[in-house]
């Protein structure tokens, strides 16, 4: 796809501009008066602060306790304090931030490395070294994030930055050169995709932004600029060819935003130096399906159909998504995205409760001048419908008041939870059957002792547990004989996924019957397995057992039929779940021999 439009690049680019500099007075303060005033009080929020430090032992966390917090907060504060006191600088104009700005540069440019802890490794899925090697830099997610954030700080404010630090700019651009562009070209990570790595959100995110530096910086190097646009558009093919047709993430909708919308950055960003090469592509099919999946997924307000590593809050949406929905002409995303923009009282990510956030100056500006398009936008909102997503194996279901996603597919998504065949179910916008999602990021998480971690394990999702044996991660425990219904009043999904255990003594087959209509879901299981199975529900709202049912405060019951039900409280103490559940969870075991039948009202 990408590749085949490289036969088209002109004979001369055209220059990058994501957006006017800061000396282009007339452009900022063409920006609506309240998104640079909020834009500036940004600003004024972390002026004066001191620079984040960012000690040794902080680095040296990681190795010792498997701790990613100590290091990435101040890391993480460094580049979100600078991008908004760049922007702010960029609306005002007055010189007043500059000295902030220069603290924070100098700062950025004085660390070793770029990268973080967790992602100093030359080769994927090894132990990650001790130390960075200064003279063999590793162009990680935020090595790559820290380049475009300067490069963008640079041709935002470069007059000024001249005029109050002679030679910054020069040095940020040897910087730029030695960290990413060099390396970039020079050596191969398995992200960009072209030794048959498997590909994930690491490849439109990081080649978005080395596409953002290495096109500010290279304008006057045609050679070397043609060179990084090959090797980007040969990793964006890789990437666009780990999906399906139907444009579903495997990594769940809090990764669409560094996934499909870092495409959309990457292929704006070709567009702009390329555009008759690359304007063609937003007609792709394909390209747009990927857009929408954010749309498909949606539950209501806040919430998203969640699996693997993402939360159900996955994250007000962002200008770039509806750039993304208008390059496609998609008034249902455009709707969408523009009201859910409106609902999000942080839009420039100021506060951060997953800490990366904020950090990028290109969103940042395209954010700042699409904001009046946004808040113009008068599109009617139109709810999306049941679907199915083959390729991930993913169905989404609405039915008067709920919404369901039932997920079949195995477990070898990127990201991956042990959960197949596992159910959601949402009732009036509201969380009635959960996926807990993922607690905060450590050194055990992406390692050879991931599943022991309990939100990973399928004991912990609406499943079944035969004794104590659990899903085994991998491709080829999956779901089986998967057939579904999609009708205006009601859908429906089964499977068999007896194939996502091991081998059980006894047991030739686990069948999951998923129904939902206007009055609720209906969920029949039937296996050959001799013994009693032990099923887990997973609730957000406490379930009291009264009799045959269980009644869900504030939202309705589920009838047993006759089977034992044991509830118990699940504490949650982990920062990142506290972001999105209350203090306590509830999980219901059932015991059954033979067969299930639930409903849910």
């Amino acid at each position: 796809m990408f590749c085949d439009q490289l036969r088209y690049l002109p004979a001369r680019l055209h220059p990058f501009v994501p957006c006017p500099p800061a000396s282009d007075r007339a452009a900022w303060q063409a920006l609506p008066d309240a998104t640079r005033a909020r834009l500036i009080e940004n600003g004024e929020y972390f002026a004066g602060k001191p620079v984040p430090a960012l000690p040794f032992s902080a680095w040296l966390a990681f190795g010792r306790t498997g701790d990613r917090v100590t290091f990435e907060y101040p890391y993480f504060l460094r580049r979100r304090m600078l991008c908004h006191l760049v922007m702010a600088e960029c609306c005002e104009g007055k010189g007043r931030f500059t000295d902030d700005i220069l603290n924070l540069i100098w700062a950025i440019c004085e660390e070793t490395a770029w990268q973080v802890p967790a992602h100093n490794s030359y080769i994927r899925d090894t132990p990650q070294l001790p130390l960075p090697d200064a003279s063999r830099p590793i162009i990680d997610l935020f090595a790559a994030e820290t380049g475009a954030l300067l490069a963008m700080a640079r041709y935002l404010l470069g007059d000024e930055l001249e005029q109050a630090a002679p030679g910054l700019r020069s040095h940020i651009g040897r910087l730029l050169e030695t960290r990413i562009l060099v390396p970039y070209l020079g050596c191969h990570f398995w992200w960009m995709g072209l030794e048959g790595d498997a590909v994930n959100n690491w490849t439109p995110w990081c080649t978005q932004n080395v596409l953002v530096t290495a096109l500010l910086s290279l304008d006057g190097d045609p050679v070397r600029t043609r060179a990084v646009i090959r090797k980007a558009a040969c990793s964006l093919d890789a990437f666009v060819d780990s999906y399906g047709e139907d444009g579903c993430c495997d990594e769940g909708a809090q990764y669409y935003g560094a996934a499909a919308v870092c495409l959309f950055g990457a292929l704006h960003a070709l567009d702009g130096v390329a555009p008759e090469a690359f304007g063609a592509l937003w007609s792709q099919p394909k390209l747009h399906n990927m857009a929408r999946f954010i749309f498909n997924v949606h539950v209501d307000d806040k919430y998203y159909i969640n699996f693997s590593d993402c939360s159900p809050l996955a994250g007000r949406r962002t200008a770039r998504e509806f750039l993304f929905a208008k390059k496609f002409g998609d008034e249902a995303m455009m709707a969408f995205t523009a009201a859910d923009f409106l609902k999000n009282p942080d839009p420039d990510f100021r506060e951060d409760p997953y800490l990366s956030g904020g950090i990028n100056l290109y969103y940042a500006v395209l954010g700042a001048f699409a904001e009046a398009d946004i808040r113009a936008c008068t599109l009617p909102d139109q709810p999306a419908g049941s679907l199915y997503y083959r390729s991930v194996g993913l169905l989404m279901a609405r039915h008067g008041a709920y919404v369901l996603g039932a997920k079949a597919g195995c477990n070898d998504d990127s990201h991956n939870h042990n959960d197949t065949g596992s159910v959601t179910l949402y009732k009036n916008g509201q969380p009635f059957l959960i996926d807990i999602g993922v607690e905060n990021y450590t050194k055990k998480t992406f390692s050879p002792q991931r599943y022991e971690i309990w939100t990973m394990q399928s004991q912990w999702h609406n499943l079944p547990t035969f004794g104590t044996v659990q899903q085994l991660p991998g491709r080829e425990y999956c779901a089986r004989a998967v057939h579904t219904e999609l009708d205006a009043d009601h859908s429906s999904i089964s499977m068999d996924i007896a194939g996502a255990y091991p081998p059980v003594p006894g047991m030739s087959f686990y069948h999951r019957s998923v129904r939902l209509d206007a009055e609720g879901l209906v969920l029949e299981d039937e296996t050959d397995y001799p013994s009693p199975v032990t099923m887990t529900l997973m609730f957000r709202n406490q379930p009291v057992l009264n009799g045959a049912v269980l009644e869900v405060a504030d939202l309705g019951v589920v009838e047993l039929n006759g089977v034992a039900a044991e509830v118990s409280a699940v504490p949650v103490t982990d920062s990142r779940l506290l972001v999105t559940w209350p203090d306590t969870l509830w999980k219901v075991q059932l015991t059954f021999t033979g067969t299930l039948h639930l409903v849910v009202r």
